[in-house]
């Protein structure tokens, strides 16, 4: 399954990288459910001025123990409406899908297993790209993810302009 979501990702990623106005970068962020740092990929493709569209893979770094490993990852896809778009800043608000999964497997007391489980919830957010005027753009986003995983998401990161 998350080689499935990650080729999902890439071809999705890979359809937008043929056009303009695309980008491409890495996040570093805090979840609230989990309660741990995460890292990962974002692009995103502006369609017109104040709309476009992006995607982006998480991976939190969950606190084990002495005898659990917990997992967790989240896949987005958002619709950017961009209430600013000037030289210096673009803000804008997002909506869209996530899928979130936690899989914990565990090994003491004579005892061994697993656990896994996946939803489905909405994003609701904001967020903004600075223009430093280089070929990249500092970024930062602020998320609230409603389905059985809520969850609220302040990541940063860099976008890297692919044309």
């Amino acid at each position: 399954m998350k080689k499935f979501l990650l080729i999902l990702c890439i071809a999705f990623l890979g359809t937008f990288a043929a056009q303009a106005q695309v980008r491409l970068g890495g996040t570093i962020g805090y979840g609230t459910q989990i309660e741990a740092l995460g890292i990962g990929v974002i692009g995103d493709y502006k369609i017109t001025e104040n709309i476009g569209v992006a995607a982006n893979f998480a991976y939190y770094f969950a606190e084990d123990t002495e005898f659990s490993t917990t997992d967790f990852w989240e896949l987005n896809g958002n619709i950017n409406y961009y209430f600013v778009t000037n030289e210096s800043i673009e803000f804008y608000g997002l909506g869209g899908l996530n899928y979130s999964r936690i899989s914990t497997s565990f090994d003491g007391f004579g005892f061994s297993g697993s656990a896994a489980e996946g939803e489905l919830g909405l994003n609701l957010g904001v967020g903004s790209n600075f223009n430093i005027g280089k070929n990249f753009l500092p970024f930062g986003e602020i998320k609230y993810i409603i389905g059985d995983f809520d969850q609220l998401v302040i990541q940063a990161g860099v976008k890297f302009n692919l044309n």
